[in-house]
């Protein structure tokens, strides 16, 4: 079903519920496109000792390893799903898609996890590798650094047998089901 306008602001309440309608069916399949998405990862090494599907995964596995909860291992999953799309500013891509599902403190540790990443090779480009420190009174910092020191940096082992995609699906459907926080929110609930 459709509506007929030709101007947004000619559309009227009626067109608005169907518009609704049919954005509940589409945002019901985000979890799948957003894994699908991640399928582009698959074979691109970008010069790393692994391709940047499987270090997303080994982050995802050693955050779920240390007990970390589903929605922390998503966002270990999900960190660098903005390489494809964002390559200038991959972070700022995966915090935007995460940002109505997750915590403000999960938001913000994928937001700046390149800045925080940086601390172990910026140096190597003639950049400064303490642009980190930049943020040092935020909340957050220590999280974000823990992050990278115990599940993103380490996840570049070529030795390590290939994971599956499939193995955190149930996991980005489940953390993904439901934003927490949008600008239709409201208007997204109101025929629930």
């Amino acid at each position: 079903m459709k509506t007929s306008f030709k101007i947004l602001s000619e559309s009227t309440a009626e067109d608005w519920q169907v518009i609704i309608g049919e954005q509940k069916k589409f945002m019901s399949g985000l979890a799948d496109r957003i894994l699908e998405h991640m399928k582009l990862l698959e074979g691109d090494y970008g010069g790393f000792p692994i391709d940047r599907l499987q270090h997303c995964l080994q982050t995802a596995e050693r955050a779920a390893e240390d007990g970390r909860d589903d929605e922390y291992v998503v966002c270990a999953l999900l960190h660098d799903i903005g390489d494809t799309l964002g390559s200038y500013n991959h972070a700022d891509v995966g915090a935007a898609i995460l940002q109505p599902f997750v915590s403000e403190a999960n938001h913000w540790m994928v937001k700046h996890h390149a800045i925080f990443q940086g601390y172990n090779f910026f140096h190597h480009l003639g950049m400064d590798r303490d642009l980190r420190d930049r943020f040092g009174n935020s909340e957050y910092y220590d999280y974000t650094a823990e992050f990278i020191a115990q599940y993103d940096d380490p996840a570049f082992d070529a030795s390590k047998p290939a994971l599956s995609l499939e193995l955190f699906a149930p996991m980005v459907r489940a953390v993904m089901a439901e934003p927490r926080t949008s600008l239709y929110k409201a208007a997204l609930d109101r025929d629930k």
